[in-house]
């Protein structure tokens, strides 16, 4: 089983039940939360029908303990085929019997991975708001991609679009998909958000996937957002219907210290620089912290005060933008191919940044379903021969920049090898009478598109006849003596090497 995740350096962490109740999962999914999750599942022919029941019987699981009601948590169901099928809406059900017996029923589609037309009607499901079915307004919305891996298209910008409209993006790969593009799919922080797990194991990943939806749409939260060099706003949901208030404090995080992630009935770490503290009345939901300093990391606790009930604490961490910021290298620009043949192909990259590199990394597979393979290169090599390759099949080749800073950068292009193609194996020519002549050659080779016949006429002018590839002889006339014959095998991408006769 191979549970692989991204990387990140932005923690939140959420916290606002009353009482002790909040540190079991399921038991703490009951009425924790509010939002709209529309599940996007690969029911394309590339799934085995075994694999796709196993992923309904998952998705079943998952969503087991959560409070299906109109004002907390809403599913759809989106199949990805041929053409994308809505199985149902956010408000169809409000009851996990009804939810779990409709999960029961669903049929695979088969046919083709239409991946981009899915997200399409998924954008219409989530976008919608305040009108029937649609996502509802002032919520966050979920969108979790169960895929195979296989050929998903040119994702990339509607799911770029989505994001940007405020949809987070969640993604199951069971197979060998493409990392990168995968890895760009989802929202940040792409750790807790991308999973790649082999079907017969997908059930480890369900109290991680749980946990990573429940902190998106967690009904309480604390969110930090126009941060800049010295300034940052804080937003959250009101909890004291406009009775006592809420205390805010804040300071920077020392270096080497490490911040406490907030999960349920954590504070943040100990031994702060110098904190500062401001208050705001029970009806706000929002503050603006000023006098920060710039490329800091910050801690910062919001406590809700009551004079009846006891109400626990939000934390959150986050980094100020620095003064100048270095606009960043382009260690990774361009990926080209050349000098391919049947079996192996050269790739190429550049720039060449062997003080900025610590290597680079090749993964390749043939498409739609090859195996993945993966090389690792020098940072001092700018290319690299794929060798061992299959012919006339296209590859997904993907190069990676592994940076000294940690950071990494990828491109990907597609491959061709060549087509093989066998030379004519035998030509026999017979005269036939005055100026004729009778061809005969053996072939029947894969991939065969027919035979390309050319011979001289005299005076420097030469006449051709295309034949299908079941033909294996023909007759020509007026054809001069001593002129010369030839006939050539055809394929789908080039001819292969004749033979010649004089006549």
């Amino acid at each position: 089983m191979e549970v692989r995740k991204a990387l990140t350096c932005v923690l939140f962490s959420v916290l606002l039940w009353p009482g002790d109740a909040q540190n079991s999962v399921p038991g703490s999914v009951l009425n924790c939360c509010e939002g709209d999750v529309l599940f996007l599942l690969d029911s394309s022919g590339s799934v085995a029908s075994y694999e796709f029941f196993r992923m309904v019987d998952f998705l079943k699981e998952l969503l087991l303990p959560f409070s299906l009601e109109p004002d907390q948590v809403r599913v759809g169901l989106l199949q990805v085929g041929t053409e994308p099928h809505l199985e149902f809406s956010f408000d169809t059900y409000s009851s996990q019997d009804r939810l779990q017996a409709a999960l029961g029923r669903t049929k695979q589609l088969k046919g083709d991975t239409n991946t981009v037309d899915a997200l399409l009607m998924a954008r219409n499901q989530v976008l919608k708001q305040g009108v029937p079915g649609g996502a509802r307004p002032d919520l966050p919305r979920v969108l979790v991609w169960l895929t195979d891996g296989v050929d998903p298209g040119e994702v990339q910008e509607p799911m770029a679009r989505l994001r940007e409209e405020g949809v987070a993006i969640l993604v199951v790969s069971t197979g060998h998909g493409n990392y990168q593009v995968l890895r760009e799919a989802v929202s940040p922080p792409a750790e807790e958000h991308l999973f790649f797990v082999d079907i017969d194991d997908i059930n480890i990943i369900s109290e991680d996937l749980r946990n990573a939806i429940i902190e998106i749409i967690r009904a309480e939260r604390l969110q930090v957002k126009s941060v800049t060099t010295t300034t940052a706003q804080l937003e959250w949901r009101p909890v004291l219907a406009g009775t006592g208030y809420y205390d805010i404090q804040f300071g920077p995080i020392r270096t080497g210290q490490t911040a406490g992630t907030g999960g349920a009935g954590t504070s943040p770490g100990t031994d702060l620089g110098p904190s500062q503290r401001i208050t705001r009345p029970g009806d706000a939901s929002s503050a603006k912290l000023i006098g920060l300093r710039p490329d800091t990391m910050y801690t910062v606790t919001l406590t809700p005060k009551a004079n009846l009930e006891f109400l626990n604490s939000l934390h959150a961490t986050f980094t100020t933008q620095p003064v100048n910021p270095q606009p960043e290298v382009q260690t990774l620009s361009t990926v080209t191919v050349s000098e391919s043949t049947t079996n192996s192909v050269r790739v190429s990259w550049g720039p060449l940044l062997p003080h900025l590199i610590q290597g680079y990394q090749l993964e390749y597979s043939a498409l739609p379903t090859g195996p993945l393979r993966v090389i690792s290169v020098s940072n001092r090599q700018n290319n690299t021969v794929l060798t061992g390759l299959q012919p006339d099949t296209q590859y997904l080749v993907t190069v990676s920049a592994r940076q000294s800073s940690g950071r990494e950068r990828a491109m990907t292009v597609k491959v061709c090898t060549q087509e093989v193609l066998p030379a004519l194996s035998d030509l026999q020519l017979t005269t036939v009478g005055n100026e004729s002549v009778q061809l005969r050659w053996k072939g029947s080779y894969d991939g065969l598109r027919g035979y390309w016949v050319t011979w001289e006429r005299g005076h420097s002018q030469h006449s051709t006849l295309y034949l299908p590839p079941n033909r294996l002889s023909t007759t020509l006339n007026h054809v001069p003596s001593r002129a010369r014959v030839c006939v050539s095998p055809v394929y789908r991408t080039a001819r292969g090497e004749g033979l010649c006769c004089t006549a």
